[in-house]
């Protein structure tokens, strides 16, 4: 009786936000967002409507260079003391945002998708290059950071909620000890796994997969205990079905909190790792740049 006053209480307590859902969920929009923005700037630009060097190619040209040379007022802002008071980190981030997406699109509107010369080709390939990473450094920034604040998330914060989450877990799924001790396993080898970089590109590209396959066996697990229960209890077929989505609400709560305390190193040294690898590219683009508005006024 005390599984099935459990279930109970849990079908009736209200639903907790799950962070990884909705992160993704926003992924999906942003990169979603992303790829139409490049379609529509490609359709545009074969329209023949101007070309890299009438007046407009140019000013589409001087337009995308100035958003992309404003880029660097964020760095400005964020680490030198004399610009620290200069309005809000989120906000001086969010225009960074903006500016990285908008540069990009307009000088590959400006050069209509066509390399002209060698050095405009570079600075073209440059700039590619900074803004996929810019992409990349975002998807791994919102794993370590929340939102635009860019406050870390504290790694002792995520293992509490792991910790919450599996105490939940285990109180009402004891009438499922095959599920909990799949449960327990994952936890162990995960949270318990070795520190280094095979590790940590596993808990980035592989874990998530593991994820899944732990969370839809725990499903099937879940199946024949909880309707054992069904019939013990008398519940009606809704009761079931309440009871059931809940449990398997529990079983995703935890290992999602589990994978999130997992992968918050990965994605700290991935983040790390990023940050030192974007800088060159980004003085390239800087070098490329320059180069070809010389070459452009020169010639």
């Amino acid at each position: 009786m005390g599984a099935i006053q459990e279930t109970t209480t849990a079908a009736r307590q209200p639903k907790k936000s799950e962070p990884s859902r909705s992160l993704l969920a926003g992924d999906t929009v942003v990169y979603l967002t992303l790829a139409v923005l490049v379609w529509l700037t490609w359709q545009v630009s074969r329209m023949g409507l101007f070309t890299a060097g009438d007046d407009v190619g140019y000013w589409l040209g001087v337009v995308g260079g100035t958003m992309m040379l404003l880029l660097f007022s964020y760095p400005l802002r964020k680490h030198f003391r004399f610009a620290q008071n200069w309005g809000r980190v989120k906000w001086w981030f969010l225009v960074h945002m903006l500016l990285g997406v908008g540069g990009p699109l307009i000088i590959l509107l400006h050069s209509t998708f066509h390399i002209g010369s060698l050095n405009a080709g570079v600075a073209l390939y440059s700039m590619v290059i900074v803004a996929s990473s810019g992409v990349i450094g975002r998807f791994i920034y919102a794993r370590v950071h929340r939102g635009l604040r860019g406050e870390q998330t504290s790694f002792k914060e995520l293992q509490a909620r792991a910790k919450f989450d599996q105490d939940e877990v285990r109180s009402r799924l004891a009438f499922a000890p095959t599920v909990e001790a799949d449960l327990k396993a994952f936890e162990q080898t995960e949270l318990q796994a070795q520190a280094g970089w095979a590790t940590y590109l596993r808990q980035v590209f592989w874990l998530p997969i593991k994820q899944w396959i732990v969370y839809r066996r725990c499903v099937h697990d879940l199946r024949m205990p909880i309707r054992k229960l069904a019939r013990h209890g008398q519940w009606s077929h809704a009761d079931l079905l309440r009871r059931e989505a809940m449990s398997r609400k529990l079983v995703r709560r935890y290992l999602t909190a589990v994978v999130r305390v997992a992968q918050y190193t990965a994605y700290d040294r991935l983040f790390s790792l990023w940050h030192v690898a974007h800088i060159p590219f980004v003085y390239l683009l800087i070098i490329s740049a320059i180069v070809h508005v010389i070459a452009v006024h020169a010639y």
